[in-house]
């Protein structure tokens, strides 16, 4: 008996060694792995990348920006099933363990040592909490040290956080295959489905990928993925997850996978990149990447698209009318012609149109071959626009037959001819032109951008001409001098000399703006000035007002800034970009309230909180659970009033005179009340138009971007009018036509439209509008100030340099 009991001390003391010996080697262990790993709080904050989604303002996808592709899911919204699946296949009790399921262990070590020998794969005991630490914090290297420290992370994330919250970041960060992270991508990917558009049988295959989604790739081991998801179905119904139908269902259901099921994204990149500056610019690179932000611009779909193929078409046309400059290159035609052409480097900026080879060339058409052997035909009617480039203004003899354009070798874009008389297999000529442009169109009342072009192509050049390129605004300008003239009591009615006008300037050199069309027609109304654009009319008004308030009107429109004081300005020889322009055209057709051009309407973070809104108007009744009748909410008005509304109508009329009378005068074939004005700088360099109707504002610019002049014969009305027009028809082709609004204070008066008197019979009358405060029986003697004895009109308040040359033109 004695013995017994020594025997029983000694096992007793050697059980308390080893056990003293384990807790301490456990606790250095704990001590030893743990140091240097993240503390409580940083795994609580811890948040997955997600990818940044651009929608249009219809919801339409418009860009993605990610390092990894992956979208973030709140827990409470993603499907039970969905996540019982995971459940069921990796961690069956995610619920019940501390973090590291001993039982899981202790299972998975008694199943390899039976497979000993066997040849079989070890079994793990990862749990999805363990998954989780070494997916957000540590490396996938096969280590024992790797693994003590997954341990110890899993033990304090489950401290850290709630179960919901881990699996959470689990089913958002595990990869999946094919660079989709997150259920919510693979779900997309696969199935092309939202989370809740899945069944059963899909939601298992998701929940088979996290072992080896490569081993499981539905499009190459089809059986592999079948069984493996087959399996997951079994473990949901061992869990009882599902009903033993359902899982008869689910087993039975082929595996419908689609590759590549990404969502449709729009094609919009001038758009898109303007916007992808504007979040970088806020956020930066880890928040636009990384951040899972869910931005709603204010992208017309239909416009933006509208606004590419209308100003790429108005920049061929005009590329047209002054001829080819040759072809893309050269090469030897022999049997083998198409392993040549396909090694000829494809130009930047083609789009559609194809790169061929002149295979023949006969009197009335050329033969091309394109890169798959097959082959065409460019009739001579398709080459005749082709006369030779000889510079701006001057262009080779006209061309009689094909020879006179193309030889057998020359590689040249051709696109197929669609017009309706065209024959089978039959191509047009095609050259990217060298001028560019761009072209925005806004909803005047708000700021909201709903297209901007800023180029032909990005892929030449990502420089955006509708937003970075600052240019002279010729006779675009003049709308703003004539404001400031309403507002300094002038009418619509009121008389200027349109004769010589010289201003002796302090170098010694004489200044003498004149009218494009280089002659003068005395004394005509402010209307008829701003509707023939005449420049003599310009500069004696701004002349009589003073050049102050001319500046300070182009800082409240934010035109410019900076604008100097001196004459020429008020031709528009300042400069200033095209959606700067245009924004202060929407605040004259909106009556004079000040917007901010926006191509962002809301941006929400990863969980669909609200961190960024455009309209920061209070409404407290516009969330209703539901509608009884009531009356609907009233949003303030909180806009500047920059300009009277009734100056602001005045302008608007004589801007639609320039559609019906003046300058602007192809754009009456868009059939609704338009108004707008041309502008072409000095020397041609610069074309515009800006316009409007009741509720869209366009604008559009075209020049070189190394500026030279567009053509003698080339003016704003050539070039840039036909852009607008045919924007307009197609953007109002089913839009009512919306006269302008009329505010209070204005009085539309039956007048001489040469004259501006008071209409008699026989009259070619119009309407103008008059102030009530001015009434029309006000007399004025006409403005003259024809002597030659002006003396400069610059304040002296800048220094700065000025352009040669007037300014606006046309």
């Amino acid at each position: 008996m004695r013995r017994f009991f020594k025997f029983l001390s000694f096992t007793f003391a050697l059980l308390l060694f080893f056990g003293v010996v384990g807790i301490g080697a456990v606790m250095y262990g704990f001590y030893h792995f743990g140091k240097g790993l993240p503390e409580f709080n940083q795994l609580a904050e811890y948040e997955p990348p997600v990818m940044t989604r651009v929608h249009a303002a219809d919801g339409s996808l418009i860009a993605e920006y990610a390092h990894q592709r992956r979208l973030f899911v709140p827990i409470d919204t993603i499907p039970v099933f969905v996540k019982q699946a995971f459940l069921a296949a990796e961690d069956q009790n995610f619920y019940e363990h501390p973090g590291i399921d001993y039982q899981g262990i202790t299972r998975a070590f008694v199943t390899n040592v039976k497979n000993l020998g066997k040849g079989r794969r070890l079994v793990g005991a990862s749990t999805i909490t363990q998954q989780v630490a070494k997916n957000m914090l540590l490396t996938n290297e096969v280590s024992y040290e790797r693994k003590a420290k997954e341990a110890i992370l899993a033990l304090r994330l489950n401290k850290a956080l709630s179960k919901d919250r881990i699996l959470e970041l689990y089913l958002n960060e595990i990869y999946l295959g094919h660079r989709a992270y997150g259920v919510a991508a693979a779900a997309l990917y696969y199935f092309d489905k939202p989370l809740d558009k899945l069944t059963i049988a899909e939601a298992a295959y998701l929940g088979a990928l996290p072992k080896a989604p490569n081993n499981y790739n539905p499009f190459r081991k089809y059986e592999k993925a079948m069984a493996r998801r087959n399996w997951v179905i079994g473990r949901m119904l061992e869990e009882r997850y599902i009903s033993p139908e359902q899982a008869e269902e689910a087993t039975n259901s082929p595996l419908l996978a689609q590759e590549g099921g990404d969502a449709e994204v729009i094609k919009a990149e001038w758009f898109v990149e303007q916007v992808r500056r504007e979040l970088y610019n806020i956020y930066g690179e880890t928040a636009l990447y990384d951040g899972g932000l869910s931005v709603r611009t204010t992208m017309q779909t239909s416009m933006q698209k509208i606004g590419e193929k209308i100003l790429k078409k108005g920049l061929r046309t005009y590329d047209r009318r002054h001829g080819w400059r040759g072809a893309l290159g050269t090469m030897e035609v022999t049997d083998d012609w198409t392993t040549a052409l396909a090694q000829f480097p494809r130009p930047k900026g083609l789009g559609v149109w194809q790169v061929v080879v002149v295979l023949a060339v006969n009197k009335a058409s050329v033969e091309i071959g394109f890169v798959d052997g097959e082959k065409g035909i460019i009739p001579l009617e398709n080459l005749k626009w082709a006369r030779e480039q000889i510079d701006t203004d001057k262009k080779g003899p006209p061309i009689e037959k094909a020879s006179d354009v193309l030889k057998v070798g020359d590689v040249i874009a051709a696109d197929p001819d669609t017009s309706e008389n065209a024959g089978e297999n039959h191509y047009r000529l095609e050259q990217i032109p060298e001028v560019s442009g761009g072209l925005v169109a806004m909803d005047p009342h708000t700021g909201r951008v709903y297209a901007i072009v800023g180029g032909w192509s990005p892929e030449i050049s990502e420089f955006n001409r509708a937003v970075q390129a600052n240019r002279q605004t010729g006779s675009a300008f003049k709308p703003f001098v004539y404001a400031a003239a309403l507002d300094n009591g002038f009418t619509p009615a009121d008389k200027v000399m349109d004769g010589p006008f010289v201003l002796n300037q302090p170098n010694g050199e004489r200044w003498k703006p004149s009218n494009y069309s280089k002659k003068f027609y005395g004394p005509s109304t402010l209307r008829l000035g701003i509707e023939k654009s005449r420049n003599l009319m310009t500069v004696r008004l701004a002349r009589a007002i003073g050049m102050d308030p001319i500046v300070d009107y182009a800082a409240r429109f934010g035109i410019n800034e900076d604008l100097l004081p001196t004459l020429s300005m008020s031709l528009g020889a300042g400069e200033t970009t095209l959606l700067k322009l245009t924004t202060a055209y929407a605040e004259l057709v909106n009556g004079g309230k000040k917007i901010t051009p926006t191509l962002i309407d809301r941006i929400q973070d990863r969980r669909g909180t609200t961190v960024y809104r455009h309209d920061d108007r209070p409404c407290e009744n516009c969330n209703v659970e539901e509608w009884n009748d009531q009356e609907e909410p009233t949003l303030p008005d909180n806009r500047e009033q920059i300009l009277p509304a009734t100056t602001a109508y005045q302008i608007v009329s004589m801007l639609e005179g320039v559609v019906s009378r003046g300058t602007g005068v192809r754009i009456r074939e868009v059939g609704k009340p338009i108004g707008g004005k041309t502008g072409t700088t000095n020397n041609s360099q610069d074309a515009w138009f800006v316009g409007f109707s009741a509720d869209l504002t366009v604008g559009v610019y075209v020049g070189f971007d190394n500026p030279k002049s567009l053509g003698k014969k080339e003016s704003g009305p050539s070039v840039a009018v036909p852009i607008f027009r045919d924007f307009m028809m197609e953007a109002l082709a089913d839009q009512p036509a919306t006269p302008f609004r009329v505010p209070e204070g204005i009085r539309l008066v039956r007048i001489n439209a040469q004259t501006g008197a008071l209409a008699r019979r026989g009259d070619k009358v119009i309407l103008e509008a008059f102030k009530t405060s001015t009434g029309n029986k006000r007399k004025r003697t006409v403005l003259d100030g024809s002597d030659s004895g002006f003396s400069s009109v610059s304040t002296g308040k800048s220094k700065k340099s000025i352009r040669s040359g007037t300014g606006g033109l046309y």
